[in-house]
């Protein structure tokens, strides 16, 4: 079981607490990405320096390579990879759909290719459990099928309520511990009957968080927003809710706005592996000629390696002589980036004045970055 407890509101948004076995969580949260059992580019030390509190693993591509039974052979994802504090491990439902070239979806599980070597392998609800309890995730997410966008109410709805018979078999899997917890997860694409119907039926079953599944998936942010203006006030107050792979600094302080406590995202650390650094003008391209003789730092006041020992000139210099410190630098930026936005909003919510926050930041970030010498 894990403990939750809402601190401050200001209107929907609010700050909370989350105690698991591995350490307590300041919310609203923000989970960098370790897929493969790393955060790519970063020391786990380098991650939590930043100010994460709890990362992300996957579990299809840590049952696939090493294998969830060696890990736990090893002593589990947390001694594996020397992060002590809290994991969240999500079900491999959406990689199966993503990467696998051939699967076959039947109300057992699913059956699909490797997309390393092409072996087939099958993932049901328990088996999805087991490989989560094998890594000892802190945080389990249940097996869902990821409905693609766009997707027919008649299609949502068969494959919503496929999820939710299989969130039903996920939570009898998994093993109850103190400090360990397994997340539901709402479907039913960008329709309201099927949002409420999914959250009803999740609530039924009874879980420790509540996820928000199918967005980010080319929806737009409108409409990502119209969704979750109808499916956050269906679930518990006393719970967590986690919208998953999202995204960018507008689209987190626009869902926290509107409930919600938790996120995940590939974007800081792909975005700086690809000379893309945020900022609170935007986005910069390193790549660009504009930074070859800039001696300012990427972010003024950031105290990253990146900002505080090297100049924009330098980073521009590394990536277009491809070192590998350029995109280390750049995803430690961008990390730290998104863990001090998350603080701003955790503070601007305890002082009621989120809506402030928001509106310095979207005027800042509309007047771009700074400006040229």
């Amino acid at each position: 079981m894990l403990k939750f407890s809402v601190h401050h509101k200001d209107g929907t948004a609010r700050t909370g607490t989350l105690s698991t076995a591995h350490g307590e969580i300041q919310t609203p949260v923000f989970m960098p990405v370790g897929t493969a059992g790393t955060v790519k580019g970063m020391m786990p030390e380098s991650v939590k320096a930043t100010g994460a509190q709890i990362i992300l693993g996957n579990t299809y591509h840590l049952m696939l390579r090493p294998g969830a039974e060696r890990v736990a052979k090893l002593g589990g994802l947390h001694k594996f990879m020397n992060w002590p504090g809290p994991i969240l491990t999500d079900s491999g439902g959406f990689q199966v759909m993503s990467l696998s070239k051939l699967r076959k979806i039947t109300e057992k599980g699913v059956t699909f290719q490797s997309h390393l070597d092409g072996a087939t392998v099958e993932l049901t609800p328990e088996r999805s459990i087991e490989i989560q309890h094998l890594l000892d995730a802190t945080i389990t997410m249940m097996f869902d099928e990821c409905t693609p966008f766009p997707a027919t109410h008649e299609e949502a709805k068969a494959s919503m309520e496929l999820s939710m018979r299989w969130g039903e078999r996920s939570k009898k899997a998994f093993q109850s511990r103190e400090g360990y917890g397994i997340f539901g997860i709402v479907q039913g694409s960008t329709y309201r009957d099927l949002r409420e119907a999914s959250a009803n039926a999740l609530k039924g079953t009874g879980f420790d968080g509540y996820a928000i599944g199918g967005l980010a998936v080319g929806e737009g942010q409108e409409l990502m927003f119209s969704t979750l203006d109808y499916t956050t006030p269906c679930l518990p107050e006393d719970r967590p809710r986690y919208l998953m792979g999202v995204g960018t600094p507008l689209d987190i302080i626009g869902a926290v706005k509107r409930g919600v406590d938790m996120f995940d995202c590939v974007i800081p650390t792909r975005a700086g592996r690809n000379a893309r650094g945020y900022t609170t003008g935007g986005e910069v391209n390193l790549r660009n000629a504009r930074h070859a003789e800039d001696t300012r730092p990427l972010q003024e006041g950031c105290a990253c390696p990146a900002c505080a020992d090297f100049s924009r000139a330098y980073l521009h210099h590394l990536f277009k002589a491809e070192e590998m410190l350029g995109p280390m630098l750049l995803t430690w930026h961008n990390l730290q980036f998104y863990q001090d936005l998350m603080r701003i909003i955790r503070a601007a919510i305890a002082e009621k004045n989120l809506a402030a926050c928001e509106e310095a930041f979207r005027a800042c970030w509309d007047e771009g970055d700074i400006p040229e010498l």
